[in-house]
């Protein structure tokens, strides 16, 4: 469901006449109201060993659930997109990223309770202090290493991650 849809009353007086002001935000005629739906911010790394093998991971939750994925997730507020991918390669692989360094981003849209939120995904490479005892954590059911030949795109459950991947694959990082 998207933005417009979900949202029918004014988060701030409680208004039924909350109405679509542009393509992203609504307007309450009632009080004056402007709420924006911005992207979020998240991020993902491309982490990549010394025998040119990709560390995926398979999601644990929805939305897609048992897709490959990258290691990643949502930027927290007052976290910098960097401290957020060393914290999310923490909590999901209880290890420390070190030499990171952005790649590119791509917009995408994450499914949450039923409501589509606009991303801004930034993807990183990085290297991990320890890449022998990955311990899949928090959101992540597994996580392994897959030779560059045999990855496959269409097996990644979310839009910008399979894009990366497809981009990745054209150009990989090593």
């Amino acid at each position: 469901m998207d933005f417009f849809s979900k949202f029918a009353f004014c988060p701030a007086c409680g208004s039924s006449l909350f109405e679509k002001n542009n393509e992203k935000s609504k307007r309450c005629a009632s009080c004056g109201f402007v709420f924006y739906m911005n992207p979020s911010a998240a991020v993902a790394a491309f982490i990549v060993n010394e025998k040119q093998e990709l560390l995926v991971c398979r999601r644990k939750k929805e939305p897609a659930k048992g897709t490959l994925d990258l290691p990643g997730g949502f930027v927290d507020n007052n976290e910098t997109a960097e401290e957020a991918l060393k914290r999310e390669i923490s909590e999901e692989l209880q290890s420390e990223a070190k030499n990171v360094r952005y790649l590119f981003s791509l917009p995408n849209e994450y499914e949450y309770c039923d409501l589509l939120v606009p991303t801004l995904d930034l993807f990183f490479s990085c290297k991990l202090t320890d890449e022998t005892s990955l311990v899949p954590s928090d959101d992540v059911e597994e996580s392994f290493f897959v030779p560059f030949s045999e990855i496959r795109p269409e097996l990644f459950g979310l839009k910008s991650v399979k894009k990366a991947i497809e981009r990745f694959l054209q150009h990989p990082i090593g």
